[in-house]
């Protein structure tokens, strides 16, 4: 598959692996379907689409969301790589309080900042990752 920044316009079967992938991801992370649409830049009350991707339905219709998936998908593979051996902490780090959000939770960093929220969590990994 190409890279996820020139998949804006990728088949739709390639998007709907990564609608199964983010979803799985979410599950992993064991959020709240409400933290899990805010990630996804979507309304809180939007069961309906995460059920939609659940299944496989083509996800990042829109770039905002294309690129949302990215960075989370992202942000799961530096988690991966900071803590290899303890996949329970990978999975519970997005809902875990930290110092460098001010005591919030990187869900809440999102939630409240939006996509630029979502930034600030990708590049807090990247810097903790060198």
């Amino acid at each position: 598959m190409p890279a996820l920044a020139d998949s804006f316009s990728a088949p739709s079967t390639d998007r709907s692996a990564l609608a199964r992938m983010v979803m799985t991801l979410l599950d992993h992370w064991q959020l709240s379907t409400e933290d899990q649409a805010s990630l996804l830049g979507l309304a809180p009350s939007n069961r309906a689409a995460l059920a939609r991707y659940r299944k496989g339905e083509p996800i990042g219709t829109s770039r905002d969301q294309f690129e949302r998936v990215g960075h989370l998908l992202g942000i799961h593979k530096n988690l991966r790589l900071l803590f290899p051996h303890n996949r329970e902490l990978a999975y519970r780090w997005m809902s875990t309080r930290n110092r460098a959000f001010d005591q919030r939770t990187p869900v809440e960093v999102v939630s409240e900042w939006g996509f630029a929220g979502l930034l600030m969590v990708r590049a807090y990994l990247d810097r903790a990752r060198g």
